[in-house]
């Protein structure tokens, strides 16, 4: 992956050079959390190519809270300007993506994996468990209260899936629970011999759903929580935008999910925003925009900037975090 940075980054400097354009080096989270900007953008756009003039302001404007999720992150920014975003709670394992994508293949049949012409287990799971699309979770309702939470809800096959930190308040995320209990159950049924039927399968995978995004819910809305009492201490702007990006973002029962949470916990006010699912997952596009947003706030790199193993996005980590990073140039 990295030395196909590195071509890419070759590439544009390149042209950078041959062009006498700027060029500006782009953190790749900072680019899936900027997306909905790039949507509001684009919808200025008319289909003649014209642009509409308008003052507003793009949105979502800042602040505002993102949930970036994907096969590789899982993480909970708050964001008060383009460039300075705080890491609330990350993940203390693995992505949400990979933990979906690796229950999938142990609950889905043989025969969806086999007749398969994409390895996005996850969204295969999706398909597998809602059939019917939104009228299969429509009488979905978030728990009402963190006690609500701690309630188990077995199945008829007498199994049971749990979040993790359920009951704390404790600001992480945590999926690796997940494959860990699939993978037992299945086993289990394995060495009885006995035969794991569609229903059950389909149960399984909306359940593995639920805890997952719950869990992603619980955590959302404590941060919710203390950014609120934040914002009344300091008498600054609430938030009142919530960004769902990255590739597990195109899931629609992970929105109908949150926008439960939301409703049920006293933030019905917050507004959730997500690209469509063809920017969801990692593009070109999100990347172009992002550079846009830098270089329109004033920055662009020098040409000896380089691909970076591990790039922090929070300015108070041990790196400097987005603007930590050699090479940034300002107007």
């Amino acid at each position: 992956m990295r030395a196909n940075l590195f071509t890419g980054l070759d590439t544009a400097k390149g042209l950078s050079v041959a062009w006498q354009i700027p060029f500006i080096g782009v953190h790749h989270m900072q680019a899936h959390l900027l997306t909905p900007r790039l949507v509001s953008a684009m919808s200025r756009v008319q289909h003649d190519g014209d642009v509409v003039s308008t003052n507003q302001p793009l949105t979502p404007e800042f602040p505002f809270l993102s949930i970036l999720v994907s096969g590789g992150h899982s993480m909970l920014v708050e964001s008060t300007s383009i460039t300075d975003h705080t890491i609330m709670a990350s993940t203390a394992d693995i992505a949400i993506g990979e933990s979906l994508d690796k229950a999938a293949r142990e609950i889905l049949p043989t025969s969806v994996l086999k007749e398969a012409k994409t390895t996005m287990y996850g969204k295969l799971l999706e398909q597998f468990a809602f059939p019917g699309g939104s009228a299969d979770w429509s009488s979905y309702r978030a728990p009402k209260t963190r006690g609500e939470e701690l309630i188990k809800q077995p199945s008829p096959w007498g199994w049971t899936l749990t979040s993790p930190f359920a009951n704390t308040r404790q600001l992480q995320f945590s999926f690796s629970f997940l494959p860990s209990m699939i993978t037992k159950l299945m086993g289990a049924k394995k060495t009885t011999g006995e035969d794991v039927s569609d229903e059950e399968r389909v149960t399984l995978a909306r359940e593995a759903m639920r805890v997952c995004f719950e869990h992603l819910g619980s955590r959302t809305i404590i941060a919710l929580e203390e950014l609120q009492q934040k914002a009344r201490n300091k008498g600054v702007p609430e938030i009142r935008t919530l960004v769902i990006s990255g590739g597990v973002a195109a899931n629609r029962f992970l929105m109908a999910v949150l926008r439960s949470f939301l409703d049920v916990r006293g933030f019905g006010h917050v507004e959730i925003v997500a690209p469509p699912p063809y920017l969801c997952t990692d593009n070109a596009a999100m990347i172009g925009w992002a550079g846009i947003e830098m270089f329109e706030a004033g920055f662009s790199t020098d040409l000896g900037g380089r691909a970076l193993r591990k790039w922090a996005l929070d300015p108070r980590s041990e790196d400097g975090g987005l603007l930590g990073a050699d090479g940034w140039k300002r107007k």
